[in-house]
């Protein structure tokens, strides 16, 4: 196999981006109701063998985040087609974040897939965005190849967020429509609504077996105070694909975005992409 593939064939910038020097282009595309998603990809000239990578942020984060940052620069060194976006109501994006649910979330980032990438793909998902993740794997089959999770949290509305709240709490968001609870990562509350919550139990995933079959790595920080690393353990058991492995880091929090974690990150997806490349 040659060290480098032809030119990248993802898609042309569409009209309206900005184009940026070193193969990148940022934007923003209508995904069909008039709410514009902002994205920025990174368009290697010569780029490395295996799957262009896509990272899929998490609850109220947004695509300038430590993790999606440094994917950034490690896939403009190592010549990997790389995606970062918003959803609708996070970040640069259109729309209000209330407005949102798991549903309108994945199929932003279909809108995003679809229209902004070609070929295989490995997505990244954080937290939240390792519920988008595996809704989109199992949307374009063809498409994603393998799925790495950080601290993943399918299914994370009716496992965590109903059951921590008061009774009183579920009483108000079932008459009210909407409550706002403290955020430990923002001073302005985080709004949850009841849209959130009933669409999030439309989606559920660990209630029965996730078919998808490329290789999983499920990252997770022992010390997660937001979602239980045993969610992950959870997400493995779930799956049907026999190449799953949990990698549990002692003293890791949520985020997992400290240098140390960047690095296994990275080394993951090196690991999977070459798993892909061997595959096909």
């Amino acid at each position: 196999m040659p060290d480098r593939l032809p030119p990248a064939t993802w898609p042309a910038t569409p009209a309206g981006a900005a184009p940026h020097p070193a193969g990148q282009d940022e934007g923003r595309i209508d995904r069909g109701d008039g709410v514009a998603l902002a994205y920025h990809r990174h368009l290697p000239k010569m780029w490395a063998p295996g799957p262009g990578i896509v990272f899929l942020g998490g609850f109220r984060s947004d695509m300038t985040g430590t993790k999606a940052m440094a994917l950034d620069t490690f896939c403009a060194r190592t010549g990997r087609p790389y995606l970062r976006f918003d959803y609708s109501g996070h970040g640069a994006s259109d729309g209000a974040f209330e407005d949102g649910c798991i549903s309108r979330w994945v199929d932003d980032a279909l809108v995003m897939i679809d229209r902004l990438t070609d070929g295989p793909l490995v997505l990244v998902g954080s937290s939240m965005g390792g519920w988008i993740m595996l809704r989109v794997a199992l949307a374009r089959p063809d498409r994603v190849k393998a799925v790495i999770g950080i601290a993943a949290a399918p299914d994370f509305t009716q496992r965590l967020m109903w059951p921590d709240m008061t009774a009183d709490q579920q009483a108000a968001l079932l008459r009210d429509g909407r409550i706002e609870i403290p955020s430990a990562y923002d001073p302005e509350p985080t709004v949850i609504t009841r849209r959130l919550i009933e669409d999030g139990r439309d989606n559920l995933l660990l209630d029965g077996p996730i078919r998808f079959d490329g290789p999983v790595r499920l990252l997770h920080g022992l010390d997660d105070p937001d979602v239980p690393w045993r969610l992950s353990l959870d997400t493995a058991q779930a799956l049907t694909a026999r190449d799953v492995r949990v990698e549990l880091v002692k003293g890791g929090d949520h985020r997992l975005s400290e240098p140390g974690d960047i690095a296994m990150l990275t080394r993951t997806i090196d690991e999977v992409a070459r798993l892909v490349v061997e595959a096909d």
